[in-house]
């Protein structure tokens, strides 16, 4: 948890509202990332900061937990803080002065210890200490070929996502120059503001919570010490993924600050169509048409294979037009090392010409088989169901 949680309002910069469902946050992020991504709007300094604030926005409001948190954050915290006068005032109640740091544990280089005492989620830890953050959790879209989804591949990414200044190195200070500590807060990176009774620790406004100062800013970050970093990573995608998996690569994200762990890559995954090829679970499909000759007296046909090569596939005489065949082991690699079957759908192909001679054979084969009637059952079933209707 940040204390800049409670001065952001995340729902706002998505432009979303506070009931929006996960599907929705998601779709309104990729809209704007689209339009924000720096890549897009080169040398923008205003479309970089909108980049970075939704970029923070999406990582707290996707993931189900830190958005629990951080509503429950803003509805305690809702109007500033705890009511003008504090717990004790109002009514003629006794007030006590207490320091809401040592009630609740909170550390002056993060907020999360704070929060996490009034939702039993943390320990506090000595004032003055400075927290380390893990880093943001990064998403990015990728769509693979049907093949390489079978198989597995190793895709390069391009991320944007902020990291420390590149020119600075994190200090905020120009080259040859180094930060101070704060005046104002002695390097803490808080001042206290007492209200009813109660001292609240707000961010140094002159430092902004960092608890140094800078004389001589960066030019480059203008003295934030934070930048935006463009990176290409290794991604292994598994073989057999499905299309609309979301693959978590730990440790891909954005760096972590003050020593924290890195976040994680999320990546979204489509798959391209095959022309020939579908899935279905751990099975590969395919409709292989048939002659009627081949379907009435049975016989060998060849199929094809995605990565190549074929199978024979043996069709039994009389087979229906819709039959599935099974060919086993030709499928997707499960898991637990398995693999899965190739169903093969036979569909039986009605020429759209007949030479006289093939016309010939078939007017004969109708009149041999004259006596068989197929629609017979049918004829029979639907006078029975108008009997028995009322």
């Amino acid at each position: 948890m940040n204390k800049d949680w409670l001065e952001k309002d995340f729902y706002a910069l998505l432009g979303v509202t506070k009931d929006a469902t996960a599907a929705e946050i998601k779709k309104k992020y990729r809209t704007l990332a689209r339009e924000l991504h720096p890549d897009k709007n080169p040398g923008n300094a205003e479309a970089e900061e909108r980049f970075k604030g939704i970029s923070e926005a999406y990582d707290v409001l996707s993931d189900d937990a830190k958005r629990k948190e951080y509503d429950e954050a803003r509805s305690l915290f809702a109007g500033g803080g705890f009511p003008q006068g504090g717990f004790g005032s109002g009514g003629g109640g006794a007030q006590y002065g207490v320091n809401v740091e040592d009630l609740f544990g909170a550390d002056s280089g993060g907020f999360g210890d704070f929060l996490g005492g009034i939702f039993n989620r943390g320990k506090g830890t000595a004032p003055g200490t400075r927290q380390p953050r893990r880093g943001q959790d990064l998403e990015s879209s990728l769509t693979l070929s049907f093949d390489d989804a079978l198989d597995g591949v190793t895709v390069p990414l391009r991320l944007s996502s902020d990291a420390p200044c590149s020119t600075c190195h994190g200090t905020g200070a120009r080259a040859g120059t180094t930060p101070r500590m704060c005046p104002t807060c002695d390097g803490s990176g808080q001042t206290t503001r007492n209200a009813g009774g109660f001292a609240f620790a707000d961010p140094c406004v002159t430092c902004k919570g960092r608890g140094l100062f800078v004389d001589d800013p960066c030019p480059a970050c203008h003295g934030s010490g934070r930048g935006l970093s463009t990176r290409t990573v290794q991604a292994r995608i598994p073989a057999g993924v499905k299309d609309g998996a979301r693959i978590r690569l730990k440790g891909k994200g954005a760096a972590g600050e003050r020593g924290g762990p890195n976040g994680d890559l999320l990546v979204d995954i489509s798959i391209a169509p095959h022309p020939v090829f579908g899935r279905k679970a751990d099975n590969l499909v395919v409709t292989v048409p048939v002659t009627f000759a081949e379907a009435a007296l049975g016989g060998e046909i060849a199929v094809p294979l995605p990565r190549g090569g074929q199978v024979t596939v043996k069709i039994p005489a009389g087979t229906s037009n819709g039959r599935t065949l099974r060919v086993r082991g030709k499928g997707l690699r499960r898991k637990d090392g398995t693999i899965g079957d190739l169903l093969v759908t036979v569909e039986v192909a009605v020429p759209q010409k007949l030479s006289s001679d093939a016309r010939s054979a078939l007017e004969r084969f109708a009149e041999t088989t004259a006596d068989h009637d197929p629609r017979r059952d049918l004829f029979t079933l639907a006078e029975g169901a108008q009997r028995r209707a009322p």
